[in-house]
């Protein structure tokens, strides 16, 4: 499914539960925000979106917390938790989703190589879900893929709350 596709169904099961969705973004630069608000009528479902690029960004927009950063980096499910999590505390909206990565081509290592997306959803009053990928690609295709994963999260977890 494309990115229009998967941004019409959001609106669509957003518009019939009367939710509000926002975004907190890092490697993807507000690439969902802006496939999200391409949808007409996106005004009466999408709040708001977060563009989180540096770690200082992270912790004063969406509260992540230093020691979760030095801990685990940026790039990290628990970074990207707090980043769901932040940005649900910083809205009125009751989903969120969250995407940290290195789209590279450099900033890999080992134990995180280019490629490398965590992604996490999270919904009011319940446990925010995350999960690591790994894109292959240029750098516009891992954050394509990651904004597509990214989406299509956010339907199935809608379809489970």
């Amino acid at each position: 499914m494309d990115l229009t596709a998967l941004a019409n169904r959001i609106g669509e099961t957003l518009l019939a539960r009367h939710w509000y969705l926002a975004t907190a973004e890092s490697c993807t630069g507000g690439w969902a925000a802006q496939a999200l608000t391409s949808v007409q009528g996106s005004s009466h479902w999408f709040d708001r979106g977060f563009i989180t690029y540096s770690n200082q960004a992270k912790q004063e927009m969406l509260g992540v917390r230093a020691e979760t950063l030095a801990q685990y980096g940026a790039v990290s499910e628990q970074t990207v938790i707090e980043m769901a999590a932040g940005a649900l505390a910083r809205s009125p909206a009751q989903i969120t989703l969250a995407i940290s990565g290195i789209a590279g081509p450099g900033g890999g290592t080992l134990d995180k190589p280019v490629g490398l997306v965590c992604l996490a959803w999270a919904v009011r009053e319940s446990v925010p879900v995350s999960k690591a990928q790994r894109f292959q690609g240029d750098r516009e295709q891992i954050r394509r893929q990651a904004v597509e994963s990214a989406l299509q999260g956010v339907l199935d977890v809608l379809s489970t709350s």
